[in-house]
């Protein structure tokens, strides 16, 4: 049997039926990453002693027939900028290329306490500053379907990962795209949900207010094992609200696709108006065939402010960047210039020139920019007002309609050597961006692949703490493609 192409679900029924066991699934999915990520490089640091003794503590759980959690067993990666107890945490850089976690974060010590199996730390764009992974001090992550071509970011070894059956679920974090995106590269199911849902305790900060931590996997089904496991208020995050909504008895039956029924969802006309990718317009129009043809309604709606999202987003982002940077000194952790210096200035500005790369450094000198006294009025406290209104007319929007809808990336996977602009790059967040901005859940869910190979995800986001309604709505979308 190949284990590794099972679904976390599947795999869980597995170990209950005594099909197989953990260590058996373990190994195999040890053994993918040691054939396949020569290629792929999506791990940065692989735990396989610290899994195979999971595995071994698993096994022995199920022997003696103790009441055992959804997520036991089950392989898991993690994205590298989310602490592991004595493990390394890069974050895809070069400052923090040594330094090892001495704790764990919220949401992995929940993983463990169930007993996920972890395989590993996987590769991101570095800092999560990027939509590729080639910002990555650790070279760039591969598209699993077509290897020519970059498997998205930041969490690009997340969905990696998970694609090429190298990792179950994997963790990934989202600040405006970077679980879903990745996710709708490489035919992988990817969810941020509702902001304060997941702690962020644990997780390195690339802007406060829009970080949430989010999961990547082969299905709906498995997203909401993990989600389980991970959801709930901590006292030492204290932008963590839990979520009652993701705590809840699931319907998994045949029946589920029934779900669509009598659901609104909206399309903004403002992406209906754009150049879009003549597949990904294809795929999009086909979706909304589907949610017709089982009983939603599809209507477009106007909400004018979504024009200004990706300058609101790109002034405060780069403005909290700049801020939560100014940690890394190089003198109690990071990496330190070997060169002479005879001032601590001097210290800082060779230690940070070296350790960050081109990216993190832009990101750095355009949100001190932003934050200066000459133009925090002119441009950051005006981006909090823009943020207000697109806040307002989502919540209007969602009084009168369940989700919205749009293609989650308005073009395919780029090649990995494709000269691609930094404002390029930003400007292609813009379907993504909405969720982080008002908080909302929001899940990228994967059309067909074409003859390529290629897979186009499809975005719903749903109102804040109604996960359970955005996930109930995407496995009955997910079931209706597989009719």
């Amino acid at each position: 049997m190949t284990f590794s192409k099972l679904k976390a679900w599947e795999i869980a029924q597995g170990y209950r039926n005594r099909d197989f066991s953990c260590e058996e699934v373990t190994r195999e999915f040890l053994d993918n990453i040691k054939e396949k990520d020569k290629e792929i490089n999506a791990y940065i640091t692989v735990t396989e002693e610290l899994a195979l003794k999971k595995a071994k503590e698993v096994d022995e759980k199920f022997h003696n027939r103790e009441d055992m959690s959804p997520l036991a067993g089950i392989p898991i990666s993690i994205k590298d900028n989310i602490s592991v107890k004595n493990v390394k945490m890069t974050c895809g850089s070069r400052m923090l290329e040594n330094y090892i976690s001495p704790y764990d974060a919220t949401l992995v010590k929940k993983i463990k306490d169930n007993d996920g199996v972890i395989l590993g730390k996987v590769n991101l764009d570095e800092f999560a500053m990027g939509a590729s992974t080639r910002t990555s001090y650790f070279g760039v992550t591969k598209n699993p379907l077509d290897i020519t071509r970059v498997s998205g970011g930041s969490s690009g070894g997340s969905a990696a990962s998970v694609s090429a059956n190298m990792a179950a679920i994997s963790i990934g974090s989202d600040t405006g795209g970077s679980v879903r995106q990745p996710s709708s590269f490489c035919k992988t199911v990817g969810m941020k949900p509702t902001y304060g849902s997941i702690s962020r305790f644990g997780m390195a900060s690339m802007a406060n207010t829009f970080d949430q931590p989010g999961v990547i996997a082969n299905d709906v089904r498995d997203l909401t094992i993990m989600f389980n496991v991970i959801e709930g208020r901590d006292e030492r995050d204290a932008t963590s609200v839990g979520n009652p909504g993701l705590n809840f008895d699931f319907d998994f039956s045949d029946d589920a696709i029934k779900n669509l029924e009598g659901k609104k969802f909206a399309i903004p006309k403002t992406y209906l108006e754009m150049d879009l990718n003549e597949r990904v317009k294809s795929e999009l129009e086909k979706a909304i065939e589907i949610l017709r043809d089982n009983g939603a309604q599809v209507d477009e709606y106007d909400i004018e402010s979504l024009n200004h999202t990706i300058e609101t987003y790109n002034i405060l982002v780069n403005g909290e960047i700049a801020s939560n940077l100014a940690r890394f000194d190089s003198i109690r952790y990071g990496h330190r210039t070997n060169k002479k210096f005879e001032t601590i200035e001097e210290m800082y500005r060779a230690s940070r020139s070296e350790g960050f790369g081109d990216e993190v450094k832009r990101r750095i000198m355009i949100g001190t920019n932003i934050l200066s006294m000459d133009n925090a009025e002119e441009f950051y406290y005006k981006a909090l007002k823009v943020r207000g209104l697109i806040k307002r007319d989502m919540d209007r929007m969602f009084k009168d309609y369940d989700f919205m809808i749009c293609p989650t990336f308005p073009v395919l996977p780029f090649k990995i050597d494709d000269n691609i602009s930094p404002v390029e790059a930003y400007q292609a967040d813009l379907f993504t961006i909405p969720a982080n901005m008002v908080g909302s859940p929001s899940i990228s869910l994967p059309m067909p692949a074409g003859q390529d190979g290629l897979s186009i995800g499809i975005e719903f986001t749903g109102k804040r703490f109604k996960d359970k309604d955005l996930l109930q709505a995407s496995l009955a979308f997910e079931r209706s493609l597989n009719k």
